[in-house]
């Protein structure tokens, strides 16, 4: 009918502006009185999945798995990350089959197929964390944490008055703000009052980080400054990185970074230890997935450079989010692209020396769970910090927990390369570190004493393998343990140069 043509339009309408909430309210009416289409249950799976409701996307994404013969692969993807989400693994599995038989090509599919016992992995890297409900949530959502001035500084969607009470067509909560809540030694936070008028602004912000010396903070925020709302060409009000200025106990001069766009979201800000390097998302033109993970150089005159893509190896064609780099290079992120519980889950990898990334491990299902688990913090003195999940038995939405985690596992790989015949050392050998699906993770050359190094991770297998001019390769695998400490792996290489005696049979040389 007209009608009914004019509700599907209005809410898919909704539904372009990011209005999940109204688009919602319409579709579900009209799916009640019996209308039914693949592109109606798509975006009600959709409209869920992007607000962490796994429950009701899973049972709408099972509506368009039921009625349509085809599917796109992200499809498969979503409903099987839903279907995980609710505890359906059994189901969660069959359909991620599904989704690598139809996108080989896909980032996400070679990383299943790489690692078949992802889910045992994860379950059993566990003995990190102590966790514990931070104490400062409300019914609404609370997330993202960073702490400056004995103050834990995150944003709540809470209303407690004093900046007009608006509200999100995308959530249905009010719009963010940024609140502070008083830490202690241990980092246990106290009552929470709302942060600098300056800084709060009647649309959202989120995610601050400061600066060692607590003078510069960057955050999110709407595309909003000096009372003028920015937007996209269709007239979307997308997110962007801002830069504030401490003077006189007060955040001033409030600017938006350069490299922001009216046109895509750049979020999530994080510093790296030297504080020369931002880290961000964004879903800006280049991205491989729904939103990357970028990185820009802070030059010391206070410019910027020109934003880099992290790369396939931190990057998926879903969402990666939430950086954050601790003062020891290790880098966290949330991402539903690799291989998680369900949801957001939480990442972690070591930032090389030379800028490139170790492998990107799982941190766990301590942190992680089957629902949304992001926003991670971590001061690597005290190993206690903070991370945000909307997982089942908190206070509302999203909600910040406490931890605190025992010191990461640090393993070493140490061997010696040696002549098989003669046992001499091989100085100059080449030395290369395989991962389990014989991906090249680091090479190096033995030294003057036919030694090798290499930093890795606990709880991985590898391959090494040891090469040298007229000298047949080896190679040998290795299990690393759970516990700290130094694995070795010695080779000796057989000589390639065809000793002959008198009376050897000259046909074996060649």
């Amino acid at each position: 009918s007209y009608a009914q043509k004019a509700k599907v339009s209005s809410a898919n309408k909704n539904y372009g502006n990011y209005a999940y909430v109204d688009a919602i309210q319409t579709y579900e009416r009209l799916a009640n009185k019996g209308y039914q289409s693949a592109e109606m249950f798509e975006k009600l799976g959709n409209a869920y999945y992007f607000n962490a409701d796994f429950e009701k996307a899973s049972q709408w994404y099972g509506q368009l798995y039921e009625m349509a013969t085809e599917l796109a692969p992200e499809y498969y993807y979503r409903y099987a990350q839903s279907l995980k989400a609710v505890g359906k693994t059994k189901e969660a599995a069959q359909v991620l089959s599904k989704f690598e038989a139809k996108a080989s090509n896909d980032s996400r599919a070679k990383r299943l197929q790489n690692n078949t016992d992802y889910l045992e992995d994860i379950k059993a890297n566990v003995g990190m964390y102590t966790i514990a409900n931070a104490g400062i949530n409300s019914k609404y959502s609370d997330y993202g944490s960073a702490v400056v001035d004995n103050k834990l500084v995150f944003a709540s969607a809470r209303d407690t008055g004093g900046v007009g009470q608006r509200k999100h067509a995308w959530t249905g909560e009010h719009f963010t703000n940024l609140y502070a809540a008083a830490v202690d030694g241990e980092l246990v936070p106290t009552l929470a009052q709302r942060y600098d008028a300056n800084v709060n602004s009647k649309f959202h912000e989120a995610t601050p980080v400061f600066t060692k010396d607590g003078n510069t903070m960057y955050f999110t925020r709407n595309n909003y400054l000096d009372g003028k709302k920015g937007k996209d060409a269709n007239k979307v009000t997308l997110l962007k990185i801002y830069k504030a200025t401490l003077v006189n106990q007060r955040w001033t001069n409030v600017t938006e970074l350069p490299f922001n766009s009216d046109q895509f979201s750049t979020a999530h800000p994080a510093l790296s230890p030297d504080e020369q390097t931002l880290y961000f998302a964004s879903d800006r033109p280049g991205t491989l997935g729904q939103s990357d993970l970028y990185k820009v150089a802070i030059n010391s005159n206070g410019t910027f450079g020109e934003p880099t893509n992290l790369g396939p190896e931190i990057n998926t064609e879903g969402r990666e989010t939430f950086p954050f780099v601790t003062n020891d290079n290790q880098f966290y992120f949330a991402s539903d692209g690799h291989p998680g519980l369900g949801g957001l889950d939480i990442f972690t990898t070591k930032i090389n020396a030379d800028g490139t990334f170790g492998e990107v491990e799982n941190d766990g299902a301590e942190v992680n769970s089957p629902k949304d688990d992001f926003s991670y913090y971590r001061d690597s003195e005290t190993n206690k910090g903070f991370f945000t999940s909307n997982r089942e038995g908190g206070m509302g939405s999203d909600d910040i927990y406490r931890f605190t985690s025992k010191s990461r596992c640090q393993q070493v790989l140490k061997g010696k390369i040696t002549d098989s015949d003669t046992g001499e050392v091989l100085a100059g050998a080449a030395v290369t570190l395989l991962n389990k699906q014989y991906k090249v993770i680091g090479t190096t050359t033995s030294d003057d004493q036919g030694n090798y190094t290499f930093a890795i991770e606990c709880r991985r297998t590898y391959n090494v393998r040891a090469s040298k001019t007229d000298y047949k390769t080896n190679e040998s695998k290795i299990k690393i343990p759970a516990t700290s400490g130094e694995s070795m792996v010695n080779l000796a290489l057989e000589s390639a140069i065809c000793k002959v005696a008198i009376g050897d049979d000259l046909g074996k040389c060649f």
